[in-house]
């Protein structure tokens, strides 16, 4: 394989397409390879982003009853604090690693 063909930022020509902009249409890159990159210059050194062909994707894959189970309890477990065991309600922190109110609460001094 030689080297990617490589674009301007917003400057790609049609038939390309990023993963998101893909996924946007229903389609997912199918094993593909990348088939060119934008550059979208700066400071530290350039932006990149990689294409796929649109006419080479394929279908999203539709959700299944049990990917849908498997995505339920990938959730609830993000939800539910190690330390209390409740669920929280929303995705605990991983800066806290528990719940909030867990967080709040005041530490036992060490006697």
């Amino acid at each position: 394989m030689g080297a990617l063909p490589v674009f301007r930022w917003r400057l790609a020509p049609d038939g390309y397409a990023t993963r998101r902009q893909l996924r946007a249409q229903g389609l997912r890159p199918g094993g593909q390879d990348v088939a060119a990159q934008l550059e979208r210059p700066r400071r530290r050194g350039p932006l990149v982003a990689y294409l796929y062909r649109i006419d080479q994707a394929k279908p999203v894959r539709p959700m299944t009853p049990a990917r849908w189970a498997a995505l339920a309890k990938a959730n609830a477990a993000r939800r539910t604090c190690p330390e209390c065991r409740r669920d929280a309600g929303y995705v605990i922190p991983s800066s806290l690693g528990i719940c909030v109110p867990c967080a709040d609460a005041p530490t036992p001094i060490a006697a």
